[in-house]
């Protein structure tokens, strides 16, 4: 909504400064001067004994000294009970006596009928109020007082009693005046269907304890009841959908807690109205609660505005744990930089009513303390109760938390949350065990049985010149890495030969994850792999457009990878077989590893006359292997 020029100015103007803040502090009359419009008192919004907060009417301007909070009217109602400035701006408008500007005329229609909405559900909240006194209130009274609350705090919280009768409300309502309609649509009576016996309006709550529910500004908009009969279908009841309730938009005690927000306390997120009550009344002021749904979008946006990081205090039983669950359901997809939460279990099943009454305020700042960020709850949920015995088992839970990290949608957030996942991955799985190393006697390294070939002088800075499998097998991983980078498209399609690579490199794991989750590879590991110069002058790289010669690559690059990994493997398996004299079948299974191999890295050709190479290369290796083996046991 828009203001028209000069409002501001004129609100401005009517209302005084040291008026508005006078309600929020304790002037110091010996540093004030009244005549001058100066005014000093200890600051409203940190913790101080003296006087650094000052007031200066005659500016309408603030300042503390302390904290430098600054600003006019217009802030210190704003900042002070933490509203939106144009809930501030309505703020003082009523005190000022000022009307504010129209809207559309439909729009002003709405809301001088939910004003008036307003009006019956207060003469409401008074009449219930009055019925707690009564001697048919006896029973709620004692149970109040059995719930902890005393008269003052039944004051307090407004609360009231609804009579066993089914129209007295109705009639005491409209006996002052009320339009029955208005009493039906504040959703406070219901209309009889047609062909029902009963044909007048009855009372909605009935035999029931009265809670009334007000939005941020005060104003009651519906109420709560809690049955006072066991065997009633409903323990809790609120009032319907109105022109002034909407319950997925609207949050218990929303005003209270918000301003004590404002002052330095949590936002702590509970379940009922008696938690809310007993967990205010303890000194943890800045308590919601839901209106009787699952917290919904808005619900939880509406938090976020008044809390960076509300702590959710749902109850410890199955039920609340479910509760909490959906909740990250919701919130993954919201999550912003700053805006989080964090959630308390309650110990032992409890609500926050039950703990604080049982063991008092302290317990339940305890449980407070250790609320736990919201990561640690997903990552619980997806690991409690299961066993991760089998590879199978272990990709579903990865294939499962890849699809929670793709619904957050701020790339920070999600790149944070990732690396924590990870993190708890390895210590659920373990640290990745290293290669195995081939050794020779007493766990010296082999020595090679001829010197290295020298490089030529052209070469000797190349990676390739003297590179060892281990070397060639990382290019590899840079050069496919590289590759989907530059064609993104193809993930898809290698999705299950990039999931099963094992990186031989921390850096290359950022790249995969981030391609597997498909975000932005971007990054400085990535901008270290793409300035290599095998990596620059690969086929796929240099040919951004030509996608089907990057998936012919592509293709080849796993399948010469996995071929060279499946080699080392069969050797090193070997060597574990050493005790006992190697025999023919050794020999085979190296030969078959040397044929795959060889196929991988030329597939182009049909013939396997330049096997010996490779097969030469080998029963070089498993002769050194058997040498060393037959050596050592001499010893």
């Amino acid at each position: 909504m828009s203001l028209p020029p000069g409002f501001l100015d004129e609100l401005r103007t009517r209302v005084t400064l040291s008026a508005v803040v006078g309600r929020k502090v304790t002037w110091d009359m010996r540093k004030s001067n009244q005549g001058r419009g100066d005014f000093w008192a200890p600051c409203p919004f940190h913790q101080e004994k003296s006087a650094s907060f000052h007031v200066d009417d005659r500016k309408g301007f603030y300042y503390c000294f302390g904290c430098q909070a600054k600003g006019d009217a217009l802030t210190f109602v704003k900042e002070s009970e933490n509203l939106s400035f144009m809930e501030a701006v309505e703020t003082l408008a009523r005190e000022a006596g000022m009307q504010m500007p129209a809207r559309d005329p439909v729009q002003a229609q709405k809301a001088d009928r939910r004003t008036q909405l307003s009006e019956v559900m207060e003469e409401a909240v008074k009449w219930f109020r009055l019925q707690l006194k009564t001697s048919a209130a006896a029973e709620a009274r004692a149970y109040l007082a059995k719930r902890g609350l005393s008269p003052e705090a039944q004051d307090r919280w407004h609360i009231g009693f609804a009579p066993d009768a089914w129209e007295a409300l109705h009639g005491a309502l409209t006996a002052k005046g009320i339009a029955s309609d208005m009493v039906i649509e504040a959703g406070l009576a219901i209309r009889p269907d047609e062909g029902k016996a009963r044909k007048t309006p009855y009372d909605r709550f009935r035999n029931r304890i009265i809670f009334p529910i007000r939005d941020g500004r005060g104003r009651a908009i519906s109420l709560g009841g809690r049955a006072m009969d066991p065997n009633d279908r409903a323990k809790y009841l609120n009032g319907p959908e109105t022109a002034l309730f909407d319950k997925g938009r609207n949050l218990f005690n929303l005003g209270p807690a918000r301003e004590a927000v404002g002052k330095g306390k949590p936002l702590v997120v509970s379940e009922g109205y008696m938690d809310v009550i007993a967990l205010s009344e303890a000194g943890f002021t800045g308590a919601v609660a839901p209106l009787g749904t699952a917290i919904t979008e808005e619900q939880l946006r509406l938090m976020w505005r008044i809390s960076d990081e509300p702590v959710i205090a749902l109850d410890g039983d199955k039920a609340g744990i479910r509760a909490a669950l959906r909740l990250i359901d919701l919130a993954l997809p919201l999550l912003e930089a700053g805006k989080g939460l964090r959630f308390a279990i309650m110990p032992g099943g409890q609500d926050p009513d039950e703990l604080i009454k049982a063991q008092g305020a302290p317990a339940m700042q305890s449980v407070l303390d250790q609320a736990q960020p919201m990561v640690s709850l997903l990552w619980n949920r997806e690991i409690e109760g299961k066993s991760f015995d089998s590879p199978e088992r272990k990709a579903a839970l990865d294939k499962t938390l890849r699809g929670l990290m793709n619904r957050i949608a701020d790339p920070s957030i999600r790149a944070h949350y990732t690396e924590e996942i990870r993190r708890l991955r390895a210590a659920l799985f373990g640290p990745k065990a290293r290669p195995f190393q081939p050794q020779g006697p007493r766990g010296t390294p082999w020595k090679r049985q001829a010197p290295d070939p020298v490089p030529l002088a052209a070469t000797r800075a190349s990676l390739l010149a003297g590179a060892t499998d281990r070397d060639t097998e990382e290019l590899r991983e840079a050069v496919i890495l590289a590759a989907l980078a530059t064609h993104p498209r193809l993930v898809d399609r290698f999705e299950s030969d990039l999931e099963r690579m094992d990186m031989s490199n921390p850096a290359h794991e950022i790249i995969r994850d981030a391609l597997l989750l498909r975000h932005d590879p971007r990054s400085p590991a990535l901008d270290a792999v793409l300035a290599r110069p095998h990596v620059l002058i690969a086929p796929p790289v240099r040919n951004r457009e030509d996608t089907e010669l990057a998936t012919l690559c592509l293709a080849e690059e796993f399948a010469k990878l996995a071929a060279r990994r499946g080699a080392r493997r069969e050797i090193e398996e070997a060597m574990e077989d050493m005790d006992r004299l190697p025999d023919e079948g050794l020999t085979w299974r190296l030969t078959q590893a040397a044929q795959a191999r060889h196929r991988a890295e030329n597939p182009h050709r049909n013939d396997t006359a330049d096997l010996g190479e490779d097969r030469t290369a080998m029963s070089n290796h498993l002769q050194s292997l058997i040498d060393g083996k037959i050596w050592e046991k001499k010893r």
